[in-house]
């Protein structure tokens, strides 16, 4: 049972109140008792109002993450278990479990972790120093359930490299958790193979949140020229190619990216019709425009121009520069598929910058269908500390008649 109790100050605690996970430090008045970070604590209002049990790190701005609101509740190993056994039952509800991400954080009410399954392989990324310490539980509680359906996992990995870890005063790491294994994993999704490195990739090894957005593209993509930007190891690319486009083309800036693009091409037979380029996407935009070359799908799937809200005036360029830039290459009533995953980059912002560039281009966009990450990504309705955060457009391009 914890030891000490935090007060906040009057007036106080609005996000948590209206659902949010978090406490930040400057709303906290006193602590009471003993503790040290990590631990979990009682949150009382100002009156003395239970709010909450969460962990605390005063390293941390963030200073306290909710685990329950429930007064009778212990954050022990059979509440952990709870609350991985009500993750996996959403999961099997609503999507393709064959890999998945299996624990969202804050949405699936165990904030700070992440945990993606990639056929029989675990990815685990932890972000804050209280679930840090329950990290080997809930692994132990996970791997229990998912036994329970016939689901043997065989290794797990751990990709706690992000900076985010040294404002919780911990150390970044990346290794294995028991024994290791080949980390080149093998998947199927929407019937394209890839080779996933859980190692070496991008955040936990791949972009599952794009799910059935790169589903959503199959039914445009048949006898059609298509161009995938910022196709990382080839994902939306190899759904067009699946789906019987005519020729495809991926771009991405990164090398090792292109290389395992290639290699996933090969993996579908695909490598006669699917090619992919190092190259920089701002860049080769303006080339193929003025080569002349024009597109009946094109596909934008940056990287996070922001990551703050400081920096979203410069985002909003790069958004706008990218989308003008595509726009101009889809042919008459072709078709232009758009995202961005920052969650600072909000649905109202994304959607003016898109209206701009079109506007600038002298382009009438129909809108095909708007969507957001997939349901193993779930987006919480919860105070301003939002797990929503990517926008997803599929618009037919017009020209002004």
């Amino acid at each position: 049972m914890e030891s000490a109790t935090v007060r906040l100050k009057k007036g106080e605690g609005r996000s948590l109140k209206a659902g949010g996970p978090w406490i930040y430090d400057n709303e906290i008045d006193t602590i009471t008792g003993d503790y040290t970070n990590g631990d979990i604590v009682s949150v009382e209002d100002f009156d003395g109002y239970f709010l909450g049990r969460g962990f605390i790190n005063t390293n941390s701005k963030l200073t306290i993450r909710i685990m329950s609101r429930k007064k009778g509740n212990e954050v022990n190993e059979s509440f952990l278990e709870m609350r991985v056994r009500n993750a996996w039952e959403y999961r099997k509800a609503t999507v393709d479990t064959s890999s998945c991400r299996l624990i969202f954080g804050e949405a699936d009410f165990l904030p700070g972790i992440v945990v993606d399954k990639f056929e029989d392989i675990l990815v685990v990324e932890s972000l804050a120093l209280g679930i840090d310490r329950l990290k080997p539980v809930i692994l132990e509680k996970l791997k229990k359930v998912l036994e329970e359906e016939g689901i043997k996992i065989r290794g797990i990995y751990e990709r706690s490299d992000a900076k985010v870890r040294l404002q919780e005063g911990m150390e970044r790491y990346k290794g294995f958790i028991g024994p290791s294994f080949d980390t080149k994993v093998e998947i199927s999704e929407n019937g394209v193979k890839y080779q996933v490195d859980v190692q070496d990739g991008q955040k936990t090894g791949f972009f599952l949140d794009q799910k059935y957005n790169r589903l959503a593209i199959q039914r445009l993509c048949k006898d059609k020229r298509v161009l995938d930007c910022f196709t990382h190891t080839g994902s939306f690319a190899l759904n067009a190619g699946i789906a019987g486009a005519r020729e495809v083309l991926g771009v991405d800036a990164s090398e090792l990216g292109i290389a395992q693009a290639k290699e996933n091409a090969a993996l579908n037979g695909l490598s006669d019709r699917v090619a992919f380029q190092c190259a920089d996407v701002f860049e080769l935009l303006p080339q193929l425009e003025k080569n002349g070359e024009t597109f009946d799908v094109v596909i934008l799937d940056p990287p996070a121009f922001t990551k703050s809200r400081n920096s979203v005036k410069n985002a909003v360029k790069g958004y706008r520069e990218i989308n003008l830039r595509g726009m101009k290459l889809v042919k008459d009533g072709g078709y232009l598929a758009t995202c961005s995953c920052s969650h600072f980059m909000t649905p109202e912002l994304f959607t003016k910058t898109i209206r701009e560039a079109a506007a600038n281009v002298h382009k009438r966009l129909r809108q095909v269908e708007y969507r957001t990450q997939a349901a193993d990504h779930p987006i919480l309705w919860a105070g301003d500390e939002t797990s929503y955060y990517l926008k997803f457009y599929i618009f037919q391009v017009c020209d002004e008649k």
